[in-house]
């Protein structure tokens, strides 16, 4: 069973599992916990009704803390396995798994507005917003994958099979500040076929005057309005079939 007190101790795992630093959980967890206590008080029952005996009452639950809680989430997120897999790693049900994958995601989401972290999702306030934050922005843009079961319609399948990752899987293009690494934007979901550069053109995202953007091979031709752009190169490119420069 994986539990969080054994986790802490051991960050490379954590951060496997998670995505996140023993740090970095600490301060996610407490913003969940108040989200969590907000949504649900103690002096209420999980339907809104007041109780009728003191919390904790019953049968101890494998994710009763806050931190048990998140732990399964963003494990869930970051992995994306069976739901009977999540319930042998934690020692619940099926079912149990099904519940509070509802019940959790509005948790974090919550959680995560609280520390001003959440990206902006609408692309032509993403402009708006990043010229509040200071002069010249520098931002990433690249696309992301996350794997998923394959679908069972040979449509789906043809539509979320990555050539690139040879697997299913679902695609999102992110914009990061380059400095401080924090996602500016997200796009909507797109199938895993979607190119990168089709998703920008398509969300139409729209940038802060004088912005310096960096994109890889993904949005070769990607040049939006007001920005300058710069691609990275791939590692040996420049070079003739002999390993030597072309200008030599």
């Amino acid at each position: 069973m994986v539990i969080y007190s054994e986790l802490r101790g051991d960050p490379r795992r954590l951060l496997a599992l998670t995505s996140l630093t023993p740090s970095e959980f600490e301060l996610l967890s407490a913003a969940f916990a108040r989200s969590w206590q907000r949504r649900y008080p103690n002096d209420r029952t999980a339907t809104g009704r007041p109780r009728q005996r003191a919390a904790g009452g019953g049968r101890i639950g494998a994710l009763r803390e806050p931190r048990q809680k998140l732990l399964f989430l963003l494990i869930y997120l970051k992995t994306y396995p069976l739901q009977a897999v999540m319930a042998e790693l934690f020692g619940i049900s099926q079912p149990q798994v099904n519940y509070w994958l509802r019940r959790l995601p509005p948790i974090l989401h919550e959680a995560i507005g609280d520390l001003g972290a959440l990206p902006q999702r609408e692309a032509h306030a993403f402009a708006r917003i990043e010229a509040l934050r200071g002069p010249t922005p520098r931002l990433i843009i690249d696309g992301t994958e996350r794997r998923r079961q394959r679908p069972k319609s040979p449509e789906k399948q043809a539509a979320h099979y990555s050539g690139r990752k040879k697997t299913h899987s679902d695609k999102n293009v992110v914009v990061v500040d380059a400095g401080s690494k924090r996602v500016g934007f997200l796009s909507p979901t797109y199938a895993g076929r979607a190119a990168d550069k089709g998703i920008a053109d398509r969300e139409g995202l729209v940038y802060p005057p004088g912005t310096v953007l960096y994109k890889d091979g993904g949005f070769q031709g990607y040049e939006p309005e007001a920005t300058e752009t710069r691609q990275v190169k791939k590692k040996g490119e420049g070079r003739r079939a002999d390993g030597r420069r072309e200008a030599d």
